[in-house]
């Protein structure tokens, strides 16, 4: 396999010099110990855009993730939340900047009901305070019939629309989605993509990691290609035709 060379990510073709990015990368490295997991990482989120880091496993995708919510260990670079620097900041700030985090690891609390766990998380934003109780039933139905039903009762699905249903109850509007579709049944997946779809409709910035690259694709507006810890492909979802054969190259899809 040829190997691509890494390049610098460039803003969106239909990005405006005016418009603060939601969410700006620049050289950013990461370590995990002594292991150097990120490589000069750039890229830049819009607002109101879908944007998918693509990658095999262990391409570095959620260590950049992590990094953006200082979850990593040592740190180098900028990372810029709507303008304001988060490099130095700690975890509790960031999220306070409208960021939610939604790992693979679901971190539902057994102890707790369906609507307890989903009340759980404060505020994050004096601007924001969030979607209603309502607005989440009504996105996630199924959540509204099992809301006093113990958390890790409910099933994988239901489990991954109670950790994104919770981030919406913050107030964040720039979200991180972590494989949120792994290991789920095709009508839960679908579900999901609808509810992307329609907070992208309500203006929020969604960053996701997706490895099911057919849920991916016709819900991002672009794409980043990560490969041994840097970006080495991006394009606008009009390309995603023609480059089919440099993904199929990178990802093998």
């Amino acid at each position: 396999m040829t190997t691509a060379t890494a390049t610098t990510a460039a803003p969106s073709k239909t990005s405006n010099p005016a418009i603060t990015p939601a969410l700006q990368i620049s050289n950013l490295q990461a370590w995990y110990g002594e292991s150097h997991i990120l490589h000069d990482v750039n890229l830049v989120v819009n607002p109101g855009e879908v944007v998918t880091l693509l990658g095999r496993n262990g391409a570095g995708r959620t260590t950049t993730m992590r990094a953006i919510m200082g979850l990593t260990g040592a740190r180098k670079g900028s990372i810029k939340i709507n303008g304001v620097e988060a490099i130095y900041l700690p975890i509790y700030k960031v999220a306070h900047l409208g960021v939610g985090y939604c790992p693979e690891e679901r971190g539902i609390f057994s102890s707790l009901s369906t609507e307890e766990n989903l009340m759980l998380p404060p505020s994050v934003s004096s601007k924001d305070q969030g979607m209603s109780i309502a607005e989440i039933y009504e996105m996630f139905p199924n959540l509204a019939e099992r809301k006093t039903s113990q958390g890790t009762r409910l099933s994988g699905g239901e489990q991954q629309m109670l950790a994104v249903a919770r981030i919406l109850r913050t107030g964040a509007r720039l979200l991180l989605l972590d494989e949120i579709s792994e290991g789920l049944a095709p009508v839960i997946v679908q579900a999901l993509a609808r509810m992307i779809t329609t907070l992208k409709a309500k203006g929020y910035t969604i960053v996701m990691v997706e490895q099911n690259f057919r849920f991916a694709a016709p819900l991002a507006d672009r794409f980043y290609v990560m490969e041994h810890g840097q970006i080495v492909e991006t394009f606008a979802a009009s390309e995603l035709k023609e480059k089919m054969s440099v993904l199929n190259e990178l990802l093998g899809v």
